[in-house]
């Protein structure tokens, strides 16, 4: 691997250091994502998602808050790197494009949304 890799990690970074930097990178922008869901729900009417889904979908971040603080306690505990297996990954990646969908829908109506803080935003546009 040469300086002319595509890979933004320095050749000499061993595969323990490459897992906790991607992982820790992919786990701060569910967190973010997450939290952003939970404003979203805070600023949306019924008429553009009725109370039982907002219900639904406050409960359903609200556990996966919990599990990504648990992902991340056993992570940092543990004495070697460890990955996440996609079977947990998968259903955090599915609520972020519920509130990807959220976010569009509100702005869609015209619900004006306070914007995410700037040092700790999502990283998708238009959130």
């Amino acid at each position: 691997m040469g300086s002319d890799s595509p890979f933004p990690f320095p050749p000499s970074a061993s595969d323990g250091e490459l897992l906790d930097q991607l992982l820790a990178s992919l786990m701060g922008d569910f967190s973010s994502w997450f939290e952003r869901g939970l404003v979203l729900l805070d600023h949306c009417p019924e008429a553009v998602m009725p109370a039982e889904q907002q219900n639904s979908l406050r409960a359903r971040i609200e556990l996966a808050r919990k599990e990504l603080g648990a992902a991340t306690s056993l992570r940092q505990a543990a004495p070697i790197p460890m990955a996440l297996e996609m079977e947990t990954l998968a259903p955090w990646h599915q609520l972020v494009v519920s509130v990807w969908d959220l976010s569009a829908s509100l702005r869609l109506s015209g619900v004006s949304l306070p914007e995410p803080p700037a040092d700790e935003g999502p990283g998708r546009p238009g959130a």
